[in-house]
């Protein structure tokens, strides 16, 4: 894989989508945020977006089109794969750190926050449906893992003081700004006021304020 000095990068984007935002905290921490042209698409899941397919499959936000000088091209997706990408030639050991301990601790830590934005998604697009259509299982399974997953992020917070900022740091405050974001009447700061200082401390950063969510369409 060839360095991207001279490389186009084009991300699909949407300033609504967690998964996004946790690419583009990434690029403002390696400091090129501004390499990256943003292709604004809607993606749904009971619309494809053909624009978006024809370089993901999947139809996901966020995905990568890295064009080469040279004529080559490359595609990346997910938000793992795009910030592992980007730490490769931009960091290296920024976002994921060298050593195995920590870079181990990081994507654990880095899945659970993935796994929150994930069913948060998924209560999103269920509390869409009419009310006569909605599963009370899936929506008290979604969550009692949500209270399980705010539980565990706090008691890792001696892990996630002890490091220098990196993807796991990243991802878990990236999960808790999007529940503010979609469930601001969550209210989860009130059983978890060392996770909501962190939090605090977390949304104060450049990078993060740089990234800011809302709702376009």
């Amino acid at each position: 894989m060839s360095a991207p000095a001279a490389a186009t990068l084009t991300l699909h984007w949407s300033p609504r989508s967690p998964f996004v935002r946790k690419v583009m905290i990434g690029a403002h921490e390696l400091g090129i945020a501004d390499r990256l042209t943003q292709a604004r698409n809607v993606v749904a899941l009971h619309r494809p977006n053909d624009v978006v397919m024809a370089f993901n499959p999947l139809s996901k936000l966020p995905t990568l089109v890295v064009d080469e000088a040279d004529g080559g091209r490359e595609v990346f997706y997910d938000s793992h794969v795009i910030c592992t990408y980007l730490d490769a030639h931009f960091g290296p050991g920024r976002l994921l750190p060298e050593r195995l301990e920590d870079r181990l601790t990081a994507l654990r830590q880095e899945a659970l926050g993935d796994g929150v934005m994930e069913l948060l998604l998924l209560r999103l697009f269920e509390g869409l449906r009419p009310e006569e259509a909605r599963s009370a299982d899936l929506l008290s399974s979604l969550h009692r893992k949500l209270r399980r997953s705010l539980e565990v992020m706090e008691q890792d917070l001696p892990s996630l003081t002890a490091r220098p900022f990196d993807l796991g740091h990243l991802t878990i405050g990236v999960a808790l700004s999007y529940l503010d974001f979609r469930f601001a009447t969550e209210k989860w700061q009130d059983a978890h006021p060392r996770l909501k200082r962190w939090h605090d401390d977390f949304s104060g950063r450049p990078s993060v304020q740089a990234t800011i969510p809302f709702d376009d369409a």
